[in-house]
C-alpha cells in the first residue's frame, strides 16, 4: 500500500471517520451514562450494577480479535457495518430488557454493544491506512476528535430521553440509540480503504504474536493504552453512582460526564501535533501525571466541584495516553502485521478495562461503607496501575527504541 501524506483519499477517509465517530460514538456516553444506572434498576444486588459496563467491554475484548481479522481480509468497510449491527442489537435488547425487567437480557444487549465498540475502536487504526508516517498521529488524533461532538450529543440524548417512556426509566434513550445507528451507517457509503490484497504463498507473514510481544515498542505501547483506557473506565463506571449516592440528580452526573467526554476528545486537536513535536513518550508520561492528579482531586472531596475537575483532568489523562499508546504502536509493525498487531492490541486493552469495569462497581459498592468511602477506594485503586505504566516507560528508555524489522 502506497501512503501519501496529502493523499485527498487518505482526508476524505478521515472527514469520514470523524463523523461517524460523532454520530454513531455518541451511543457509548449514553451506554455509559446508563449503564451503572439501568444495573441498579433492573439487579437485586447493587454490588452487580455495573457488570452491564463490564460486559460491554467484555464484548469488545472478545470480538476485536475477530473484528481485526475480518478488516483485514474483506475490509473495513465490511467490519464497521458489522459493529454498527451489534450496536442497534445491543440496544433493542437493552429496551426490550428494562421495558420487561429483565437483568439477564440487559447482559445480554451489554454484550452486543460490546461488539460495536470494538468496531469504532478501530476508526483510529483506520485513520493511518492510507496515511503517511508522519501524518498518522494527527490523523489518529483527528478521529479521537469526532468524539467531542458525541460528548455533546449522547448526554443529551440523556437528558431528553430517559422518562420519555415513564414509569419505566432509560428505554427512551436505548431507543434513541437505534436511530443513531440507522443514521450514521449510510457514512461507510463514502469510505475508501481498500480491502488488503490477499497475500501470495510466498509473501512474507510478519512476526508471531509471541515474537511481537518481545518488540520493546510494542509492549511498552499496549501497556499505556491499557493502563490509560482502563482507568478512564474504573473511575468514569462509577461516576453516575458516586454523584447519585452522594445526593446530586441523574441529571448532574449526565453534565459530568458530558465535560468528561469532552476532555476526553478536545485535546485531540493538538494531541499529534504534541506528539511530533515532544515524543510519544512524554506525552503518554504526561498523560500519566494527569491521571494521578484526577484521583487526588476526586479523593479530596465530593462536592459537585470535585467531580468536574477530577473528570475533566481524567479525560486529558486518558487522551494522552491512549492517542500516545496508540501511536507508538502504529510505528511498530509492518502492514502483513497490522491485523494481528492491533487485534492483540485492543484484545489486551479491552481485556483490562473489562476488570477495571467491573471492580468499579464492587468497590464502588461493596467496600463496606458510604458512597463518598466507597468512591475513595475506587480512586485509591489507579495507583498500581500508574505505576505498572510509569514503570515500563522508564525501562523502555533504558532498554532503547529498536526498529521494526
Amino acid at each position: 500500500m502506497t501512503y501519501i501524506d496529502s493523499s485527498a483519499v487518505a482526508r476524505r477517509n478521515v472527514k469520514v471517520l470523524v463523523a461517524a465517530q460523532a454520530i454513531l460514538g455518541s451511543q457509548m456516553p449514553i451506554s455509559f451514562v446508563l449503564g451503572g444506572l439501568a444495573g441498579q434498576y433492573l439487579s437485586a444486588n447493587p454490588c452487580w450494577s455495573t457488570l452491564p459496563i463490564a460486559l460491554i467491554v467484555f464484548g469488545s475484548m472478545l470480538t476485536a480479535p475477530v473484528m481485526s481479522s475480518v478488516m483485514q481480509k474483506y475490509g473495513r468497510r465490511t467490519g464497521f457495518v458489522i459493529g454498527v449491527l451489534g450496536g442497534t442489537i445491543g440496544a433493542a435488547l437493552a429496551a426490550a430488557a428494562l421495558w420487561i425487567g429483565s437483568f439477564p437480557l440487559f447482559l445480554l444487549g451489554s454484550i452486543f454493544t460490546g461488539i460495536y465498540m470494538s468496531a469504532q475502536g478501530f476508526f483510529r487504526f483506520a485513520a493511518t491506512d492510507m496515511a503517511s508516517e508522519d501524518y498518522r498521529p494527527k490523523a489518529i488524533s483527528w478521529v479521537m476528535a469526532g468524539g467531542l461532538i458525541s460528548a455533546i450529543i449522547g448526554p443529551q440524548i440523556v437528558k431528553l430521553t430517559q422518562g420519555a417512556l415513564d414509569p419505566i426509566p432509560f428505554v427512551g434513550s436505548y431507543l434513541a440509540i437505534i436511530g443513531l445507528n440507522a443514521i450514521g451507517v449510510l457514512l461507510f457509503i463514502f469510505l475508501d480503504i481498500p480491502a488488503p490484497k490477499k497475500p501470495g504463498a510466498d509473501a512474507p507473514t510478519g512476526r508471531s504474536r509471541r515474537e511481537l510481544l518481545r518488540e520493546p515498542q510494542i509492549l511498552v505501547a499496549m501497556i499505556s493504552a491499557m493502563v490509560a483506557y482502563s482507568l478512564m473506565n474504573l473511575v468514569m463506571t462509577s461516576t453516575p453512582l458516586a454523584v447519585v449516592g452522594c445526593g446530586f440528580e441523574t441529571e448532574n452526573a449526565a453534565d459530568i460526564v458530558s465535560m468528561h467526554v469532552l476532555a476526553m476528545y478536545i485535546p485531540s486537536f493538538f494531541t499529534g501535533h504534541l506528539i511530533a513535536r515532544f515524543g510519544v513518550e512524554r506525552i503518554i508520561a504526561l498523560g500519566l501525571v494527569i491521571l494521578a492528579a484526577a484521583g487526588g482531586v476526586a479523593l479530596a472531596g465530593v462536592e459537585l466541584e470535585n467531580f468536574y475537575i477530577a473528570l475533566i483532568l481524567l479525560g486529558i489523562g486518558w487522551n494522552f495516553g491512549f492517542i500516545g499508546g496508540t501511536s507508538m504502536l502504529t510505528s511498530a509493525h509492518t502492514e502483513e502485521e497490522r491485523g494481528r498487531v492491533q487485534g492483540m492490541n485492543d484484545f489486551a486493552v479491552f481485556g483490562m478495562v473489562t476488570i477495571a469495569s467491573l471492580s468499579s462497581g464492587g468497590l464502588m459498592n461493596c467496600s463496606g461503607g458510604s458512597p463518598a468511602e466507597g468512591w475513595a477506594a475506587v480512586n485509591m485503586a489507579m495507583i498500581p496501575f500508574l505505576m505498572l505504566a510509569g514503570g515500563a516507560l522508564i525501562w523502555f528508555a533504558i532498554q532503547g527504541k529498536k526498529n521494526i524489522r
